[in-house]
């Protein structure tokens, strides 16, 4: 099993790059586990306790029970992926099944932040974009997928997301081993990326 971990700023294009991967690895050979699944379950909170978590601070991650599931596929166990809703900031009670494969991608801002989490990533790619452009796909999904307001999603950026990257996300770029500048549809990272990837099946 091959398992690769994909970290970068929030809207540097991870999801990109994740799929630009899939479309390389038959469909059966591959899942991917996302950081965002392994957010705290927070039933014990109201709903406006909830608004007021730091979802960009490792603190938020669950990361014990990440480890955990990522040993189970390891040793070709079955795991359930927990569901998180990010417009009730809580778990749901559904869970994913998921099945281990030859690739094993786990995508997050925070993958590698880790220690314990870090050692178990064969390859450890970091999705670098612009800050601005990172602030523009930021604003677009949080409005069009999960329901904020402008305001909502600037004062989020201003007062946690901008200060949390520069201490938690940026420094761990030192980690990666290929960093991708997502400025465009970077064909040559990918390429280099499957050709590690083709190498070390």
């Amino acid at each position: 099993m091959l398992v690769i971990g994909i970290a970068g700023g929030t809207g540097s294009g991870k999801t990109t790059v994740v799929n630009q991967i899939l479309h390389e690895l038959p469909a059966d050979e591959v899942c991917v586990i996302s950081q965002d699944s392994y957010y705290n379950a927070t039933h014990d909170l109201s709903y406006q306790e909830r608004t007021k978590i730091n979802f960009d601070h490792p603190k938020a991650i669950d990361f014990d029970l990440l480890v955990a599931h990522l040993k189970q596929l390891r040793k070709g166990e079955v795991i359930e992926q927990p569901v998180y809703s990010f417009v009730t900031h809580d778990r749901t009670v559904d869970t994913l099944i998921t099945h281990p494969r030859k690739v094993v991608i786990v995508e997050g801002i925070l993958i590698f932040n880790n220690k314990e989490l870090r050692d178990l990533f064969d390859i450890k790619i970091f999705v670098h974009a612009d800050t601005d452009e990172r602030l523009i796909r930021r604003v677009r999904r949080d409005i069009e997928e999960r329901g904020r307001d402008v305001n909502e999603v600037l004062t989020r950026y201003q007062n946690t997301l901008k200060p949390m990257h520069q201490q938690f996300i940026e420094p761990t770029k030192n980690y990666a081993d290929i960093i991708i500048p997502n400025d465009r549809y970077n064909t040559v990272a990918i390429d280099i990326v499957r050709t590690v990837i083709s190498n070390k099946l």
